[in-house]
């Protein structure tokens, strides 16, 4: 049941973005929904109803782009309250700090393998 919940909330979640893009008057590309999603998944773990998202669908609702900016978010919240305003900044780049380093290497290694078309 826990995979059917997660395939069904991450598929639910894509299926927002693509409808976006798809049937809005005005173009929403790709990098708009990003936007948004990271934005709305930080807004939302604000308040503290993210981490209930997470403990029904688990690993659906934190691959996503909103799982992204839930992370910064819990990050920021923790810097500050170690740090204060410098944790508020450096603290959600610390809490995804394995997810950026892993996106630059495999984006340096698919670089490596590939010749860009001319």
């Amino acid at each position: 049941m826990e995979y059917l919940f997660s395939f069904l909330i991450g598929g639910l979640i894509c299926l927002i973005g693509q409808l976006l893009m798809d049937l809005t008057s005005f173009r929403v590309t790709p990098a708009h929904v990003l936007v948004l999603f990271v934005s709305a998944g930080a807004f939302i773990s604000g308040f503290g109803v993210y981490e209930k998202l997470i403990s029904f669908a688990g690993t659906g609702a934190t691959i996503p782009l909103t799982g992204f900016g839930h992370l910064l978010a819990q990050g920021a919240m923790e810097g500050f309250k170690q740090k204060g305003l410098l944790g508020l900044l450096g603290g959600g780049v610390q809490n995804a700090a394995a997810g950026i380093a892993a996106a630059i290497i495999a984006g340096y290694v698919i670089a490596l393998l590939f010749k860009p078309k001319g």
